[in-house]
This record gives C-alpha cells, sequence and structure tokens, in this order.
C-alpha cells in the first residue's frame, strides 16, 4: 500500500515543525486520492500512551457566543478543537479520527471545511474522517460539530 499526499501551498501552515505520531495514514493506491478533500482512508494506530476523546467542538467562542455565519463557526470550532488538544498536551498532528456533523450540507460549506482542514494540516497527512449532514444539533444556531480522536505518545 502506497500512502500517497499533497502538498497544499494555498493556504498558511498552522503546523510548522515536524511531530511524532503514534499512527500511520494510509491512502492505498486501489482507492481514490482523498487528500484534495482533507481526510485520508485509513489511520492505523501503534504504541500509543494516551486515547484523547474531544468531544464534539461548535463554533461557540468562551462566552458562549455563537456567530450566525458558518465560517466564522468553522473557524471558532477549530480554535475550541485546538484549546481542547493544548489542555491535554496534544495538537492537530495527534488527531487520528474526526466526525463532523454539518446542518443543511451543501457544496459551499463543505469547501469551507475542507480549507480549515488543509490550513490546520498543512503537511496534508489528514485524519481520517466521517462527514454527517444533519438537520439541527443541540441549539437551533448550531451550524456545524466536530468531535475528534487523538493518540498522544
Amino acid at each position: 500500500m502506497k500512502n500517497t499526499t499533497q502538498q497544499n501551498t494555498h493556504l498558511p501552515a498552522i503546523q510548522t515543525q515536524q511531530h511524532q505520531t503514534c499512527f500511520t495514514l494510509i491512502n492505498p493506491e486501489t482507492l481514490y486520492d482523498p487528500s484534495a478533500f482533507g481526510y485520508s482512508h485509513i489511520v492505523e494506530v501503534q504504541n500509543f500512551n494516551r486515547i484523547i476523546h474531544i468531544a464534539g467542538q461548535s463554533g461557540e467562542d468562551i462566552q458562549g457566543h455563537l456567530s450566525s455565519d458558518f465560517t466564522e463557526q468553522v473557524q471558532q470550532t477549530f480554535k475550541n478543537l485546538e484549546h481542547a488538544l493544548h489542555a491535554v498536551g496534544g495538537q492537530f498532528a495527534d488527531i487520528a479520527v474526526l466526525k463532523v456533523l454539518m446542518v443543511d450540507h451543501n457544496t459551499h460549506k463543505h469547501d469551507i471545511l475542507i480549507q480549515h482542514s488543509q490550513q490546520y494540516w498543512s503537511d496534508s497527512r489528514f485524519p481520517v474522517c466521517t462527514l454527517i449532514p444533519v438537520p439541527c444539533l443541540a441549539k437551533p444556531e448550531m451550524l456545524i460539530e466536530i468531535d475528534a480522536t487523538a493518540y498522544v505518545l
């Protein structure tokens, strides 16, 4: 199996240093290359010290305010994931699995999600990801929620 990746040169890199992980991302040649869509097909986890499960994060800021703009909610959701990771000594490179719940999914919203994924995983080492379109979330004004599983050495 070959692990294929693409470099993203259009967005600023969030991660600038190499980070050792305890998992391998695999995109076999027998499946299409998903990197343009900001995810990988398979993750194999070995030799980890801690499993970190992060509950679904949404676009609420620390005061609980939630923008009505989808892009702003996505930006805040990724910031919230970053805060959660930092609280346990992790970083985006430690995330192996994402589950994305999106209200009123459409191509434009999906493209926004992909752009942010490419920004936070600038090395194209995308976690495996499942996108689930939903009619609503916990609050009527919530448009996106992302939960994550990270493996930390």
